[in-house]
């Protein structure tokens, strides 16, 4: 692959076909790319946009460069790509442990903060989760717990290539996309929350072209995740059709609350509300997670209805299902 031919059509305004990109990423992520190439080929991607071939091609280099864990049929995942810049609490940890609590295999794929204050493996370890636990265990974790933390860097070791020019660059790039459609465990069910509800349809669209079964790219009032302030965008792949619709609270039989609501602060802070969340704590914070576990169960296959799967959710956390499912990861990582 000569990544200079390449980067003189990207620079004419050209697209590249989803083996191109493949090979082209694939070249990066072997560490045989510059770093003026890498920011080159971004940039160049970035400015006149990423096209759904190029989103493929780019996840195929960086899921054949993974390091894989073994999961069970039917396990969802349930993350975000970040890059809100909103500071809430951990919504997508919390539904891990709900969903977990009615035995949902949830393979939860996720990074320290990178654009909040506090990511997922931040609050797993203020919660004495040990998300360094050797790669080995983790099929067995999640067999156990229900549900299981795969810290993002020990999976994607390849992307250290692209580290320098990212940051340099200061700016996103295809690189936030590609997190939430590389999954390590392969799941083929997943609700993905994203910062830019412009980039749901050709994420979604990957997805389907890459054998998923049942995903919901979603984007509320700003937050890469659902949320109870308002309106929330959807785009939904199902039986490989893809539809676009609208979800509010009231549909779950929520009620509203402003995003301010669930702001949160460092990993202590948000471990804190975690923790009282899953121990019964009502409020703006349990709603929001409800809302999000009611969307994943319908991913996952549980229910067909967003109230029905607020009940279930509600359920989880109420009878110490959800908090046992944490006790147990806890034990499990020890």
């Amino acid at each position: 692959m000569n990544l200079k031919s390449l980067l003189a059509r990207l620079a004419a305004g050209e697209t590249l076909s989803a083996d191109e990109a493949e090979a082209a990423f694939g070249v990066i992520m072997s560490g045989e790319a510059t770093p003026a190439q890498i920011a080159g080929l971004l940039m160049a991607m970035r400015v006149r946009g990423e096209t759904v071939p190029e989103i493929i091609g780019a996840v195929r280099a960086m899921r054949a460069r993974m390091t894989r864990v073994e999961a069970p049929p039917g396990a969802i995942d349930v993350c975000g790509t970040g890059g809100d810049n909103a500071g809430t609490l951990n919504v997508s940890t919390a539904v891990t442990f709900v969903l977990a609590g009615l035995e949902v295999p949830v393979a939860k794929h996720g990074n320290r903060a990178l654009s909040s204050r506090t990511g997922g493996a931040d609050v797993l370890a203020a919660l004495g989760v040990d998300v360094d636990v050797a790669l080995d265990r983790l099929p067995g974790i999640l067999r156990a717990a229900h549900c299981v933390f795969l810290f993002a860097p020990r999976h994607h070791a390849a992307l250290r290539h692209a580290a320098g020019p990212r940051v340099e660059l200061g700016t996103r790039t295809i690189f936030n996309l590609l997190g939430p459609l590389a999954n390590p465990a392969g799941v083929r069910r997943q609700l993905t929350g994203v910062f830019d509800p412009a980039w749901a349809r050709p994420m979604v669209e990957t997805l389907a072209s890459l054998g998923t079964e049942c995903c919901w790219l979603v984007h509320g009032q700003g937050l890469d995740e659902l949320t109870v302030a308002g309106e929330n965008q959807v785009v939904a792949l199902r039986d490989g059709a893809i539809r676009e619709f609208i979800v509010t609270p009231e549909q779950a039989g929520l009620p509203r609350a402003p995003v301010a609501a669930i702001r949160g602060g460092d990993a202590e802070v948000n471990a804190a509300a975690l923790g009282a969340l899953l121990g019964g704590a009502t409020g703006p914070y349990r709603d929001t997670v409800l809302l999000n576990a009611a969307a994943g169960l319908i991913v996952a296959g549980r229910t067909d209805d967003l109230r029905a799967g607020v009940a279930l959710a509600a359920a989880s956390i109420d009878g110490g299902a959800a908090l046992t499912a944490l006790e147990t990861l806890r034990r499990e990582t020890a």
